[in-house]
């Protein structure tokens, strides 16, 4: 998934690591074992980069820690986790849904923050309680500070952020609209990243100065991602009530399984120029296969009007149908999950309503307005 590398299962959940993980790991481990070197002049060259790989060890399990309570209590919600992924800015919790209350949302997004405010209380009771000293000491004060730093940071309220999050939940138990809520906490994270951009280029430009250089990083992930958290919220809003059924093309390539493949040729593909595939039915609707014009070539066209559809048919796979009133929301991610560009929509009882594409969502969503709640 996106170049990333599985690594495992952390309680069921998919663990998968960024390259750019990597890069970073490297980073951490040379600036903190340089930093114990500089602080305890004592230790070998080996054991401080040793211990300075640990540190940043323990730091990105803190990053996990931090992951896994946004996780947990998803899961005490019934929504699913897909995965976690630890990449050059973090990590990230990949949620199969949103939660379906604002509630809900909040304490979702609260739930990372107060875990590694958790692990800031615990290791400064025990570098406190506990006669630890030297270089140990250290890291547990490095440890403290960064879990506080990575809490307070991710309060910051605008999207992707934990704290972006929260903001969309207020903001949404407020005007009861969870679209409102996310366009609220995007804007503001749009802020935020422009702030950190600029907090990153004006040392450059007037001192020459690359200190502030990762703000700049940081402001363009802020930007980026808070953009595209605003665009899909505007999707969702539009697609807000509408079902697969909405988006059924009206003249769908649908055939009977008793027609001949003469009467196929004559009757349909004459008529259909624009399909390769057909959808099969029975007498009574219901979808029983479909057939592609690729599949006429493997019948001699001598045997064309004894050979009915349904001897060339192929089975329909269950994954690549849709009842008629499910969310077309959640049709547009089972399309991109599954790469799909088409689905067959389906009622209850199996009868078959047509097939949705993909460039018909797309029209639809460019002809309907936004609605406006009150």
């Amino acid at each position: 998934m996106n170049g990333t590398i599985r690594v495992g299962n952390l309680f069921g959940i998919p663990f998968y690591i960024h390259p750019s993980w990597f890069l970073v790991l490297g980073l951490v481990t040379w600036s903190y074992s340089s930093g114990l070197l500089g602080q305890f002049p004592q230790l070998s060259g080996g054991l401080a980069v040793l211990l300075g790989l640990m540190t940043a060890l323990l730091l990105f399990a803190s990053v996990v820690a931090h992951e896994l309570g946004h996780s947990f209590v998803a899961l005490r919600q019934g929504i699913d986790v897909k995965s976690i992924t630890l990449f050059i800015f973090g990590g990230l919790a990949n949620l199969e849904k949103e939660s379906k209350t604002p509630a809900g949302a909040f304490w979702i997004a609260i739930a990372g923050p107060l875990v590694s405010l958790l692990l800031c209380g615990i290791v400064t009771v025990v570098g406190v309680t506990t006669a630890v000293s030297g270089p140990l000491a250290a890291i547990l004060g490095v440890l403290a500070s960064v879990n506080l730093a990575l809490a307070l940071f991710n309060l910051i309220p605008g999207l992707p952020l934990d704290g972006g999050n929260i903001l969309k939940a207020l903001v949404w138990k407020i005007t009861g609209n969870p679209y409102k809520g996310v366009t609220f906490a995007s804007r503001v994270g749009q802020i935020f990243g422009w702030v950190a951009i600029a907090s990153g280029i004006l040392p450059l430009i007037f001192f020459g100065s690359l200190a502030n250089f990762w703000n700049l990083l940081i402001g363009f992930f802020l930007l980026q991602n808070a953009g595209n958290a605003a665009q899909f919220a505007r999707v969702q809003e539009k697609l807000n009530g509408l079902t697969a059924a909405d988006a059924v093309n009206s003249n769908s390539p649908i055939i009977s399984a008793n027609l001949s493949l003469r009467e196929f040729a004559d009757e349909q593909i004459l008529h259909k120029q624009d399909w390769r595939r057909f959808l099969v039915t029975d007498d009574n609707g219901q979808l029983v296969g479909a057939v592609a014009l690729d599949d006429l070539r493997t019948i001699p066209t001598t045997q064309w009007t004894e050979t009915q559809v349904k001897e060339i048919m192929r089975p329909v796979a269950a994954s690549t149908t849709v009842k008629f009133d499910q969310p077309l929301l959640e049709v547009i991610q089972l399309l991109e999950q599954q790469k799909l560009s088409a689905l067959a929509v389906i009622r209850e009882n199996g009868v078959l309503v047509g097939i949705l594409e993909k460039a018909a969502i797309i029209q639809l969503l460019q002809s309907k307005p936004v609605a406006n709640p009150a």
